[in-house]
């Protein structure tokens, strides 16, 4: 039997969804806007990731949802969405961890590197998770202020993600290395999310929320 998966990605200015079958990718629709577009083109994408590849919704077998934490407007209209087509269809949610994700996309291009994904939280600020070559977590999830040693006890370390830029003129001299070329997307979930699948590893759609880790603080965009 084969299981369709569509994975959401709304953490970042990333909008981005992508459909996988049995754990393989399929497809794969997003833009990096400048501003968030997430309200007037998620449903759009959705819609035309399904078009594209002859699959009508109820051939869905679950949704995918990046769930944090990053932009607090991002998450909101992605689980809402997510949520929606799961009440509707009557299958499963399931939820995977913004920065495994992102750090999983860095793995595929530095695979014997330690992993730094970063995503901005305003400022010198961040949210980062650490992860070393056999991609096991030595640093864990937080919103950390950052300044021109942080994190000098991981080195050498590639570092990566939307947080990540304002931070490689302070650590040019570093052991470290930027990466411009990865960024979050949908893809990165496929395979946590039907591994997921396959244990059953399920949340309640109505009481599943986001992980913020910050308060929204109104009128800043985030």
């Amino acid at each position: 039997m084969n299981h369709f998966l569509l994975h959401i990605e709304t953490c970042t200015k990333m909008c981005s969804v992508a459909l996988s079958k049995n754990g393989q990718l399929l497809d794969c629709i997003e833009n990096d806007a400048e501003n968030f577009i997430h309200g007037e083109y998620l449903t759009v994408f959705i819609e035309e990731i399904l078009a594209k590849n002859n699959l009508l919704p109820n051939q869905l077998a679950a949704v995918s949802f990046s769930s944090g934490p990053g932009s607090y407007t991002g998450l909101r209209i992605g689980l809402s969405t997510a949520k929606g087509l799961c009440f509707a269809l009557s299958i499963p949610l399931i939820s995977v961890s913004t920065l495994e994700v992102l750090a999983f996309i860095g793995k595929q291009q530095h695979p014997n590197s330690t992993l730094v994904p970063m995503l901005d939280a305003r400022r010198n600020e961040v949210y980062c998770e650490i992860f070393n070559s056999s991609f096991y977590t030595i640093k864990p999830l937080s919103a950390d202020i950052l300044d021109e040693t942080s994190y000098d006890n991981f080195e050498p370390f590639v570092y990566f993600g939307d947080g990540a830029e304002k931070m490689s003129n302070q650590w040019g001299n570093r052991n470290a290395t930027f990466d411009s070329s990865i960024h979050l997307s949908a893809k990165g979930q496929v395979d946590m999310a039907y591994e997921k699948f396959n244990q059953k590893e399920f949340e309640d759609v109505a009481y599943f929320t986001p992980l913020y880790l910050k308060e929204f603080l109104a009128g800043g965009g985030k």
